[in-house]
């Protein structure tokens, strides 16, 4: 019989790792698929060297992992580790037996991953299933991430039990810009400030607030930089942390997409999005066809004008940047890849000339109108309306015009930011000089 998803069963295995983080139909549809089974003590689930490639989940009871030799670990259905698949490495490493009288389901790992593989879609929840039991565990706030959703059930399991949970006091500083990253950081709860200090004497500037499932740190450790932010705690925080060997080898390794510039061309050429991350002058002097700059100081302020129904390929100079860039755009549910090794892995033929926009050589051009490091003439727009080759172009082109003015409009709110912070500075020295001299001439 299938599982009835409203049972207190059906319950229990809306919480299994990975369908907790199915919508709610896909899992409906699974658990029509799938029927609970039920084992004697002493009965093998699997042994060792089985090939079958299912996930095991125990349901309710305990179970045993052991060698012919060795006794490894009891699993019991009341504990987290009951949350995922049963030793699921195939083949099996272990034995599986029962240690009392159990109920316990397969699945099949090719009908959950094709469960899974859904194309986001903005009406339709990802999220952790609102009927989870909410006993306030670290394991709930971490399945809300994107990130963590799209990791194997082998990769999860080990980060669950390298996880740490952390508690921090109101006005004391978590991480401090310059410091060397050690820790990738979940708020569990409470609400955090993003602040920077765009030289060491300067005042420190308020850039932004994170609360609840924002996370932090991962910009370091992806970049092997020093922190470029101070975070603070603006209430009692609670937080997840996770060790920098652990992210890099858990989370970014299986996470990140790389492609060849082949690949990205084909995708480009389907409809894909072509973002360079660097800075305007590098962007200016050489770029790829088809690309739009956005600085990775803006990319955050850019995300509601990128689409989520196209992948979107990142460049940047060596390929250490986009792999940051896209770390944030899939945390935020973008589908981003990599393109490997940046422009310095691309031959210099392949680079679009600067100062220069696709047009064709017959059109008049007595009438150009210079923005950035485009031109373009009103005939043109004109021509490329009717081309359908040429539509796409403009589309990306006003795209390029759309990027270009919110950054200039994301600089100027950064050198507004500066100006009165050097403001402030000097009247801080100017009362200090004030000072002594009223102390100088007291003398």
């Amino acid at each position: 019989m299938a599982v009835d998803i409203h049972s207190a069963e059906g319950r229990v295995i809306r919480q299994l790792i990975p369908l907790s983080t199915l919508p709610f139909n896909k899992f409906e549809a699974l658990c029509a698929q799938i029927k609970i089974e039920n084992a004697d003590e002493g009965q093998f689930l699997f042994k060792c060297g089985d090939e079958r490639n299912e996930l095991v989940y125990l349901v309710q009871g305990s179970v045993t992992l052991q060698t012919d030799v060795l006794k490894i670990e009891t699993i019991k259905s009341d504990s987290p580790s009951a949350r995922f698949a049963l030793a699921h490495q195939i083949p099996r490493k272990v034995n599986a037996v029962a240690s009392s009288r159990i109920r316990f389901l397969r699945v099949d790992a090719e009908l959950m991953k094709s469960a899974q593989d859904v194309p986001y879609q903005e009406s339709e929840s990802f999220m952790v299933a609102d009927d989870l039991d909410a006993n306030d565990d670290w394991m709930t706030t971490l399945l809300k991430s994107p990130v963590f959703r799209a990791l194997p059930p082998a990769n999860l399991q080990k980060i669950l039990m390298g996880m740490q949970e952390v508690n921090i006091e109101a006005g004391n500083v978590i991480v401090s810009q310059g410091e060397i990253g050690d820790y990738y950081y979940i708020i569990k709860k409470g609400q955090c400030l993003v602040s920077r200090k765009p030289a060491p004497n300067a005042k420190e500037i308020k850039l932004a607030q994170l609360a609840d499932q924002d996370t932090f740190g991962e910009d370091s450790l992806i970049s092997g930089e020093p922190r470029n932010v101070s975070i603070t705690a603006m209430t009692d925080v609670s937080l997840l942390r996770l060790g920098k060997e652990q992210f890099l080898t858990l989370i970014k390794q299986p996470t990140l997409k790389y492609i060849s510039y082949q690949e990205a061309q084909d995708l480009v050429a389907k409809g894909a999005d072509l973002i360079d991350v660097r800075e305007p002058d590098q962007y200016k002097a050489k770029h790829l066809p088809l690309s739009m700059n956005m600085p990775f100081f803006s990319l955050r302020m850019q995300l509601k004008s990128l689409n989520r129904q196209h992948p979107i390929v990142v460049v940047c100079q060596n390929g250490k940047m986009s792999e940051t860039t896209a770390f944030i755009l899939m945390r935020h549910k973008f589908n981003a890849l990599i393109l490997t090794g940046g422009i310095d892995a691309i031959s210099p033929d392949q680079f679009k000339p600067p100062s220069s926009f696709p047009i064709d050589d017959g059109i008049e051009t007595s009438n150009f109108r210079e923005i950035g490091s485009d031109i373009v003439t009103s005939q043109t727009l004109s021509e490329a309306a009717v081309i359908p080759d040429e539509t796409e172009r403009l589309r990306r082109f006003l795209q390029q015009l759309k990027t270009k003015y919110n950054i200039l409009e994301a600089e100027k709110k950064a050198l507004e930011m500066k100006y009165l912070a050097l403001a402030k500075f000097t009247e801080s020295l100017k009362a200090e000089l004030d000072a002594i001299k009223k102390a100088g001439g007291g003398g």
